[in-house]
């Protein structure tokens, strides 16, 4: 099921798929790569589904879902619910960054576009609480506001490629990357790739995801230094 996982986020989230190849442990790689295909469901939501009710219904869904790992009982038969009930349990993470994952894209579900307040909400229920989340896998010692603001970063380049925000997206991202490149210095190398594709910010503006050899060259060059 991991190799699974490991190659529908290497197709649908490529950036963070080439990020996690720079975690030296293999079982904390799939881990992490296990959170990222639950953030892959969670985003697929609004897309697929054909109107917002639907789309709230399917994400209460992963809501339920969350009630029963946390619960300690049975998980439904699902492979990102049974891998993320696995990750929970093996590093005991808490449950509220797991929700506002979810509270954060409901909050825009009739939204077409958000104004720089709704953004930076999404960029922190989204983005802020993943990178807290892979933070903790890789040392359990980060402090949540360590990791957080380079997740902010990295929710608003989605949003910034999505073209969901109104208002001056790349300003909203430079300030926030100012932020996030002091908060990141205080990680450990171990909990480094957590953060580092807040570091694309730096490259030009794309409609879409970067290509391989650039990503992963500015990739490499963060994670070497330890900087965004």
């Amino acid at each position: 099921m991991a190799d699974d996982l490991d190659a529908v986020v290497r197709r649908a989230d490529p950036d963070r798929w080439l990020a996690s190849r720079f975690i030296a442990d293999r079982d904390r790689r799939a881990y992490i790569v296990a959170l990222y295909a639950f953030d892959h469901e969670l985003t697929r939501v609004r897309r697929l589904a054909s109107n917002a009710l639907l789309a709230e219904i399917r994400l209460t869904w992963w809501r339920e879902v969350l009630d029963e790992l946390f619960a300690g009982g049975p998980v439904r038969f699902h492979p990102v619910a049974r891998a993320l009930a696995d990750v929970v349990a093996r590093y005991n993470l808490p449950r509220e960054p797991l929700e506002a994952m979810i509270e954060a894209r409901i909050a825009v579900l009739d939204k077409a576009a958000l104004n720089a307040d709704e953004a930076l909400q999404w960029a922190d229920g989204v983005g802020g609480s993943m990178a807290v989340l892979a933070a903790l896998i890789l040392d359990a010692a980060a402090p949540p506001e360590t990791a957080a603001p380079a997740g902010r970063v990295w929710g608003l380049i989605l949003l910034r490629r999505a073209g969901l925000v109104g208002g001056d997206i790349d300003r909203l991202i430079k300030e926030s990357l100012t932020v996030a490149s002091r908060a990141a210095r205080a990680l450990s190398a171990a909990a480094f790739p957590a953060v580092a594709c807040a570091t694309l910010a730096r490259a030009r503006p794309s409609s879409g995801p970067r290509p391989a050899l650039e990503t992963r060259l500015r990739l490499i060059w963060a994670v070497a230094r330890g900087i965004l």
